[in-house]
């Protein structure tokens, strides 16, 4: 009897697929054509490479900043901001909850000082800027778009990505600063007010890089990314705005994990499922509205600090995977990743690895290069049905059916997070039984390894934002900033988009921590209910 096998995500694969695999009724369609299961356009790299968009930040902002053109004149394509723990949570560097954590695993902002400083000599107008953050995501974009502003960038040219994707962080990042619902408010006053004053940028990320990070499968990835997605539609048609015209703001993050065609196979089953669901359901009649455009990163938990050198084979396969699925932007992790934030030698060579793949492999002369082999297109048919029977049981949980309100219901609830906790745990078990192999961790170990040199952030970073943010509020115009602060809570007591409020509050110069705790008097806290 043939070794069963099974892919990363525990799904059955057989030795040989065939013709009768593929189901003659899922159409996989032409790149650039409805349903864009072979990609979003027609010819794809042929046209334009994905954007090489590296993950950075440490420390200060002039650090970051000198970080950000190092890799600019490496050939990278595009920004991504890592803010630190404590921007990320909604605190100033001098709150007592950020003692120890100020800079460590991003940078550390405060304010539009910090911004500007960030940012300086990089002209927003003419770059893509992608910011990985959700609780406090409209404060930063109000000090990015006030940084534009005082560069002389019109808001029209901005073009990036916020991640704002607060459902997510309920259900795996665990980064939230107020309950559910005053966050989605927050979010569709974005939505809004992106659709009419910042329109090529993209307000929402969806994201499932943290779901799979927190140990799900890569079918409950797809499916519960895009439910999230779908509660965003809906979220949008309650505020009553066009689905035509805020749909091709939303774009989506995934993973890229090491199983390479379950992860391909994942990314075109996402098109064909959004695009589907777009038309058919929440009535989208464009196809701009119905692509589904995603940025990837590779696996950062496939990596392995032992013989860390193997991680760099690792991401070559999960960014080649990426681009074979037909990614949008990619970031690639680097070696020492595992262990602390990059060296610049590292982030080089992570960087290297998505040029070579580029110029030198082929793989960006043909557009879904892999369509039409009965194996991916029986794993692409094989991830729909499993997302499809999520999507079921997720609208199940809410009271009227919709998406919006069963994802609610499951934050709630802890279903998501306790359906992650068993996969985790089941591989886990697959992992110390040997079913699964880790090179350097259960299989072909060494011993007496050399460590490796890391970046290390001290605590004078710490000491260098306390005193940058307790300079900003000395210097400012203190009844300016009062007054905007002030206007914002008012406003957060009746139904007004926030967004221009927030913008003045970062024009006075408040704070983060100053804007977070306005809205916190109005909104409140969340805390999370326990799930065993």
């Amino acid at each position: 009897m043939a070794e069963e096998r099974r892919t990363l995500s525990g799904e059955p694969v057989r030795a040989v697929y065939g013709p009768d695999d593929v189901d003659p009724t899922r159409d996989a369609g032409e790149p650039g054509r409805f349903p864009f299961t072979r990609g979003v356009y027609p010819t794809m790299y042929r046209g334009r490479l994905w954007t090489m968009r590296q993950f950075a930040g440490y420390g200060s902002p002039a650090e970051t900043n000198a970080r950000y053109r190092y890799l600019l004149e490496q050939g990278q394509t595009g920004l991504s901001v890592a803010f630190d723990m404590p921007t990320l949570m909604g605190w100033d560097s001098d709150d007592p909850h950020s003692e120890g954590e100020v800079g460590r695993c991003g940078v550390a902002t405060d304010s539009l000082d910090d911004f500007e400083e960030l940012f300086r000599g990089i002209p927003l107008g003419d770059i893509s800027t992608s910011m990985t953050i959700s609780g406090p995501a409209v404060v930063l974009f109000a000090f990015f778009l006030a940084t534009a502003e005082r560069q002389g960038v019109p808001w029209e040219r901005l073009d990036g990505t916020l991640q704002t994707d607060i459902l997510k962080e309920y259900i795996a990042q665990k980064e939230w600063v107020f309950p559910p619902r005053p966050h989605l408010r927050l979010i569709g006053d974005l939505m809004a007010f992106c659709a009419e004053r910042v329109p090529r940028f993209h307000p929402i990320s969806v994201s499932g890089y943290h779901i799979r990070e927190a140990g799900s499968t890569a079918a409950q990835e797809l499916a519960y990314t895009l439910a999230d997605g779908f509660a965003y539609v809906e979220l949008g048609l309650a505020r009553g705005l066009d689905v035509d015209r805020f749909a091709p703001g939303l774009s989506f993050f995934f993973n890229a994990h090491i199983d390479f065609f379950e992860e391909i196979a994942k990314y075109r089953a996402a098109r064909r499922i959004w695009a589907t669901e777009l038309r058919d359901r929440y009535g989208a009649r464009t196809e701009e509205a119905c692509r589904l455009r995603f940025h990837t990163q590779t696996a950062g938990v496939s990596l392995t600090a032992q013989q860390p050198m193997n991680n760099v084979v690792r991401t070559t396969v999960e960014a080649l995977a990426a681009v074979l699925g037909g990614t949008q932007s990619l970031h690639t992790n680097a070696l020492d990743e595992v262990l602390a934030l990059p060296t610049a030698a590292a982030a080089k060579l992570a960087l290297r690895t998505q040029q070579v793949i580029a110029h030198e492999t082929g793989v960006a002369s043909v557009a879904d290069p892999l369509g039409g082999s009965y194996f991916v297109e029986a794993l692409t048919d094989r991830m729909e049905e499993r997302a499809r029977e999520e999507f079921e049981r997720i609208r199940k949980l809410g009271d009227d059916g919709s998406m919006l309100e069963g994802v609610l219901a499951g934050i709630e609830e802890g279903y998501f997070q306790a359906e992650i906790a068993e996969s985790a745990f089941r591989e886990q078990e697959r992992l110390e039984a040997g079913d699964l192999v880790k090179v350097g961790v259960n299989a072909f170990v060494e011993e007496g390894e050399e460590p490796l040199d890391t970046l290390v952030i001290g605590p004078e970073a710490e000491r260098d934002a306390v005193a940058r943010v307790t300079r900003v509020r000395a210097e400012r115009d203190g009844a300016a900033a009062s007054a905007a602060l002030a206007a914002l809570t008012a406003a957060a007591r009746t139904d007004a988009n926030l967004m221009p409020l927030l913008v003045d509050c970062a024009r006075a110069r408040c704070t983060e921590g100053e804007i977070v705790g306005a809205l916190r008097a109005v909104f409140g806290e969340h805390v999370e209910t326990p799930r065993f």
